[in-house]
């Protein structure tokens, strides 16, 4: 008997590890207690402007919000958007959300989707890519929407939250932050490129502008070139033109790319993971439904 309980208590053990969620401590209503950190202040949850008190209360329940939750709330609106774009629309609707928690220096960005099937155009590596391009670094930051949405806005929501700690945030930056978001969810959207590669690229080529220091733009066209070699992308003219144009406004921002070179370099390694992740993930799973099938064969025969 023993020997027929076998198989099935290894299947349980395999089923255990691999769709049993992590566990933490948590009040009864699902809700989570984090330690404030009185050098930074509470917490900043920036609301999207549009949102209706149903919608703001499932962006509240996505982030683990309660009454009990020390934080501090602010809004974000299409006003905030014409005050961080050049080209911001002032009577955009703004819907994606986000809380962003600050850390102390070198403990780098965390950023995480807690809704991915409602962010439906911007990754995490997408966001982490930007901000620190905008000038934001060293926080934890978790980004919601109620319903599908691109999370683009987030970003200015993000700009709005770090200015209300006291950081000045240079207006050309997050100008630039911005392009380099739309330019990456468009090469991923209509250029068909995948979305971490999109990521990859722009870490790679951020990476080699902070290393060589170009002073010219025909400089920046060459590591752009070198780098869509190196990972075997193709662009349209166009998209290599905006690509081009977006580094060269990179070159020229006042960034101390000492300091980058160390963030882009996790960054890269962070994506390197998510992809071979993906790769490897593939033909783990087609195991698991090759042992399973074994199994069920096996449990059938013992019955036959």
């Amino acid at each position: 008997m023993k020997k027929l309980l076998l198989p099935f208590i290894t299947a349980m053990l395999l089923i255990g590890m691999v769709i049993a969620p992590t566990s933490s401590m948590a009040d009864s209503d699902g809700s989570t207690e984090e330690v404030v950190n009185e050098k930074f202040g509470a917490p900043i949850v920036v609301y999207g402007g549009n949102l209706t008190a149903e919608q703001k209360d499932s962006v509240k329940k996505s982030l683990r919000l309660t009454d009990k939750s020390d934080v501090q709330e602010i809004e974000v609106t299409g006003q905030d958007l014409a005050t961080y774009l050049q080209d911001g629309d002032a009577s955009a609707r703004m819907f994606s959300s986000a809380k962003i928690t600050r850390k102390d220096a070198g403990k780098g960005l965390v950023i995480s989707i807690v809704t991915p099937d409602d962010i439906t155009e911007v990754t995490t590596e997408m966001y982490a890519n930007a901000m620190l391009t905008a000038g934001i670094q060293d926080a934890v930051v978790e980004i919601a929407a109620p319903k599908p949405v691109t999370g683009h806005s987030a970003l200015v929501g993000i700009y709005k939250a770090y200015e209300v700690t006291g950081e000045k945030l240079d207006p050309e930056r997050t100008d630039v932050a911005n392009d380099e978001l739309s330019i990456a969810t468009n090469l991923a959207k209509e250029a068909g490129i995948d979305e971490a590669k999109v990521s990859e690229l722009l870490t790679e080529i951020k990476k080699q502008i902070a290393e060589q220091n170009p002073v010219s733009r025909e400089e920046v066209e060459k590591i752009v070139s070198e780098q869509l070699a190196n990972l075997k992308i193709e662009l349209s003219e166009k998209d290599r033109q905006l690509l081009i144009d977006l580094m060269d406004r990179i070159r020229q921002l006042d960034i101390d790319f000492s300091q980058w070179s160390e963030e882009l370099n996790d960054l890269s390694k962070t994506i390197e993971d998510k992809i071979a992740e993906i790769v490897d993930n593939e033909g783990f799973w087609e195991g698991v439904k090759n042992f399973f099938k074994d199994l069920i064969d096996s449990i059938r025969s013992i019955f036959n």
